[in-house]
């Protein structure tokens, strides 16, 4: 380990660095360990699309880390960066990503090599709808074995385009709609799912800011009103977190970033203001709240701050420019935006990391609830919600004719209303990020040779699918 502690690796092996330090600690024999980290299956699929008149090869592939529980789960992304081992470590957090938040998936990941930016949607639509004939044709797409969802550069379109393909492919399927999460609501997807990464981020800082020692150790206090929070990223991911941390947390929003620039305001920016500014845009290059710097948007890191959440893509904190890393707490919102040497580092400085592995499974979390949702053919709170509203309109009568006094609309109508669908995706989301929390804090507490959340979330994430490994035995 101390050979390869501060020397850069590719993104693979950087995920295996990580475990294997979790492993230094653990009493786990060799075999198995092996058998946890390695990519269980890999393909990759070339196929002709037409493109305006020309016929363009088209590049993808889809991994599958472990299936040690069924189905395997994982995004798809669209990207030219795209390659088989960002897939394959991609596939591998999910696998540890899932076991940490009790989620029983096993890991799996898929990408396209391409720009989605340089395609009309009728383009996008065709290679959709190609790369799901591939993944279907060779056992790589199913409600039951494996379970895409969106990524960077696909969204609940995309979703809908896979689900619709995967329809006609297997037309007496009753399931199909369970075969990939994200989708629109109107089409099967569930309430909250779009914004559940960042919703899930947010909880993770909630969570850990109601740990007084946690937040004294990373040289803050308080709670999370007030902190100055540094933002690289500023898609799906970035926009919902923000949002909530300014509007629900009372954070200040210092800096974001687009693909070309920085966004500043040391007073706070106006995040819905500044989102809106960028669609209508394509930029925020202009946006009045603030003063923006054309140029590298790695330099966001940099800046002075009491959180910073790296939201774009993986590599970002390296060997390079950790040293210039200034952040109290930092929260992975992308995956792998912390390289390995770069984690040892900061470790040795104390910073404050709360893993990717943790920190952004709010997205696979309510996938699973939508997968669940779409096995049961049924949505989430129609058989109680009007009984839960009848029972707090007799609990209100109750207490007005005990009191002989009227009950204010106001908390008349928090008690008379039943759990809505997005009410109950929320709380099972936020439940989930605190109990994974607990148990990464209380594994850390426990295990002295442990000194960093990361190692924790792993030690947990590897005592659980080894107990699967173990408890069914390995073929």
């Amino acid at each position: 380990m101390a050979e390869v502690e501060f020397t850069e690796a590719s993104f693979s092996q950087s995920v295996n660095y990580m475990v294997d330090r979790a492993l230094a600690v653990m009493d786990i024999a060799p075999d198995v360990a092996e058998a946890i980290k390695s990519c269980n299956a890999v393909i990759q699929v070339k196929f002709p699309v037409k493109v305006r008149g020309k016929i363009e090869i088209i590049c993808g592939w889809r991994a599958v880390h472990s299936n040690h529980r069924l189905p395997a789960k994982g995004g798809i992304r669209y990207a030219p960066i795209v390659d088989q081992d960002e897939i394959e470590a991609l596939a591998a957090l999910m696998t540890y990503k899932c076991a940490i938040v009790d989620v029983p998936f096993g890991g799996s990941k898929g990408g396209v090599m391409i720009d989605p930016n340089n395609y009309s949607r009728d383009e996008l639509e065709l290679i959709t709808r190609r790369f799901t004939l591939e993944l279907v044709r060779k056992g790589f797409l199913s409600p039951s074995t494996n379970v895409p969802a969106p990524d960077m550069g696909t969204g609940q379109r995309e979703m809908a385009w896979m689900a619709d393909t995967y329809k006609h492919l297997n037309p007496d399927d009753i399931n199909y709609i369970a075969c990939v999460t994200g989708k629109p609501v109107a089409h099967g997807g569930i309430e909250g799912r779009t914004e559940a990464t960042g919703r899930g981020l947010q909880y993770a800082l909630q969570e850990f800011f109601r740990h007084e020692d946690a937040v004294k150790e990373a040289g803050l206090e308080g709670g999370l009103g007030g902190k100055r929070v540094v933002l690289q990223g500023f898609g799906n991911v970035g926009y919902h977190v923000s949002k909530f941390l300014f509007q629900e947390d009372g954070c200040k929003i210092i800096a974001i970033t687009d693909s070309k620039g920085i966004l500043i305001n040391e007073d706070g920016l106006a995040i819905e203001e500044a989102y809106c500014y960028k669609v209508e845009n394509k930029t925020l290059d202009g946006f009045p709240g603030g003063r923006y710097k054309k140029g590298n948007t790695t330099r966001v890191l940099e800046m002075e701050c009491d959180i910073l959440i790296p939201a774009a893509v993986e590599g970002q904190i390296s060997i390079e420019n950790v040293d210039r890393i200034k952040a109290k707490i930092i929260i992975e919102a992308a995956n792998g935006p912390i390289t390995f040497a770069a984690d040892g580092v900061l470790n040795k400085r104390g910073v404050t990391i709360i893993p990717d592995a943790y920190a952004n499974a709010g997205g696979v979390i309510v996938s699973y609830f939508e997968w669940i949702r779409n096995l049961s053919h049924i949505r989430f709170g129609r058989m109680q919600r009007r009984y839960d509203e009848l029972r707090g309109q007799n609990q209100l009568e109750a207490l007005e004719n005990v009191t002989g006094k009227k009950v204010p609309d106001s908390f008349k109508d928090r008690l008379n209303s039943g759990a809505s669908e997005l009410d109950l995706v929320r709380s099972a989301l936020d439940d989930s990020m605190r109990q994974a929390f607990q148990e990464i804090r209380e594994t850390r507490t426990d295990n002295k040779d442990i000194t960093d959340y990361r190692t924790a979330a792993y030690v947990n994430a590897i005592r659980k699918i080894s107990r699967t490994y173990l408890d069914i035995g390995v073929y």
